[in-house]
């Protein structure tokens, strides 16, 4: 059977329905400007489980566990569901750790890029420029023989730790509820005030991150590679959808009154344009050498990709380094250590990219 969505239409298709529901979901609690956001997500899940202990921002948030399991059921649903790992583990890693490090530094994913920007959040034009200009520098590594190494198939039950990991998670939010104005429910954190504490109902999250899981498995919807096959390849496929998503995000934050264009008092925003170029452009540099945008890693690791799980485990490292050493930004802008922290990863990722060539 042809699979309708990841044809031209259908990734537009998929784009306007992300694009729609992130600002609904910020009409129905979660916060501005970040309807769906999985960097700033997996930092709330990081501080939920206490491996930091930022109070503004800890909420074990729903939206990601659907990523993962709407992939899960969409991969096994179709066939699709292919347990395989690669190499070079630790890179993996270390790529995932940096590129959330930077994308704390902007303040944002791809993904609340773009939903910034729909909601007139001037500040993440210069996060886009940065994410294009880190996956620019990736893709010359590509076109220069950088490869980490090929996959292979592995057991199943491989593929089933992340989708386990994750349905876990939900049963510790189940059995662990908010109590209204407690820091703490059970083993579990959550924030009573700031980003964190700001959320649409716990099924409604869930709801919308299966749908979306669902989709983009069955899409291949990825904003990094929409740009490197842009860069690469002049393929405008997988860049139609990103499109997609900001002008129906527009429209949608129009309707519902949630634009206000500007560049000061952004909701989670500051306005130091380097850090912000800066930042995204370390975080595009690591998703383009590791093979995808953080939202494709969690939906790769859904269908059985090890590689893609390494990789998130990673992120989920780089937000308890960010927040325990004071490297992620704030309203006030870029700290210090986050910007001695841009250019340490940068100079990884730069070293990963030279050194990690095949000859011929």
């Amino acid at each position: 059977m042809k699979n309708v969505l990841a044809t031209k239409w259908g990734i537009v298709i998929v784009g306007i329905v992300i694009g729609i529901l992130a600002p609904l979901l910020q009409l129905w609690g979660n916060p501005a400007n970040m309807g769906i956001c999985v960097a700033c997500f997996v930092r709330d899940i990081t501080g939920a489980l206490g491996l930091h202990r930022a109070p503004v921002v800890q909420y074990l948030r729903p939206e990601i566990i659907g990523f993962v399991l709407g992939s899960f059921a969409a991969a096994y649903l179709f066939k699709e569901f292919r347990p395989r790992l690669g190499s070079a583990p630790i890179v993996r890693f270390i790529l995932g750790a940096f590129a959330m490090i930077g994308a704390l530094i902007f303040l944002g994913c791809p993904w609340r890029a773009l939903l910034r920007l729909a909601g007139g959040d001037w500040n993440a034009v210069l996060g886009l420029l940065g994410l294009a200009a880190g996956i620019w520098i990736g893709t010359r590594f590509l076109m220069s023989g950088y490869n980490l190494g090929a996959t292979h198939k592995t057991y199943t039950s491989v593929g089933w730790i992340f989708p386990i990991i994750m349905a876990g998670l939900l049963i510790l939010m189940l059995l662990n509820p908010k109590t209204p104005g407690d820091p703490q429910s059970g083993i579990l954190f959550y924030s009573v005030e700031g980003p964190g504490s700001m959320h649409a109902p716990l099924i409604i999250s869930l709801i919308i991150g299966l749908i979306i899981g669902f989709l983009a498995q069955r899409s291949r919807f990825c904003t990094m590679g929409a740009i490197r096959d842009l860069i690469l390849f002049k393929q405008t496929h997988l860049f139609t959808g990103i499109i997609s998503l900001a002008v129906a995000a527009f429209v949608t934050n129009l309707a519902i009154n949630q634009f206000n264009p500007g560049f000061a008092g952004q909701p989670v925003a500051h306005s130091m344009h380097f850090w912000n170029f800066a930042g995204m452009a370390l975080a595009g540099l690591a998703f383009a050498l590791a093979g995808g945008c953080p939202g494709r890693q969690l939906f790769l690791s859904g269908e059985g990709d090890g590689d893609a799980a390494v990789f998130v485990i990673g992120m989920i490292a780089g937000a308890a380094f960010a927040h325990n050493f004071g490297l992620a930004s704030s309203a006030a802008g870029a700290t210090p250590g986050g910007m001695v922290a841009v250019v340490i990863g940068l100079v990884a990722c730069l070293l990963i990219g030279f050194t990690m060539r095949e000859t011929v």
